[in-house]
């Protein structure tokens, strides 16, 4: 699997609920950073997204404007998405228009669950995930503090 199908699949298992960490490297320096935290190192990595699988449902991610470029041993990549899941402990809907960007590394040394089945080779070393936001002041948007658009 090339790096382009690799981000492909990470989109597909976060809609099927399925474990999303071993698509990302066994490294302590390996970041991901989503919408809410920052997570660091491959153990930080596991259990946050672990949690994440448990305590959600009904992911939506729709690609708008994935481009990857890679070489031998990495590539990078950036997306437009719109991205939306149920908090199942809130109670709660998400729902974001998202920028995603990440760098992967070809690993084939690291193998992709315990029975050793390798479903790609390469994986993330960097994930950020995050939305646009605009701040507001009594209904204004900040662009507007003095009353002017």
């Amino acid at each position: 699997m090339n790096a382009e199908a690799t981000v492909r699949t990470y989109y597909d298992a976060l809609r099927a609920g399925e474990p999303l960490f071993p698509f990302f490297a066994r490294d302590e320096s390996t970041v991901k950073f989503g919408i809410g935290e920052r997570l660091t190192g491959y153990d930080e990595i596991r259990e946050g997204l672990r949690e994440q699988t448990t305590t959600t449902d009904g992911w939506v991610v729709e690609s708008d404007r994935l481009t990857v470029t890679a070489r031998d041993t990495h590539a990078w990549f950036s997306d437009d998405t719109f991205m939306g899941w149920n908090d199942l402990d809130r109670g709660v809907r998400y729902e974001f228009e998202t920028r995603w960007s990440g760098t992967l590394e070809r690993r084939p040394h690291e193998p992709w669950d315990a029975a050793g089945d390798a479903l790609t080779d390469w994986r993330f070393v960097g994930m950020h995930v995050s939305c646009e936001t605009r701040g507001s002041s009594n209904g204004r948007h900040a662009s507007d503090r003095d009353g002017r658009r």
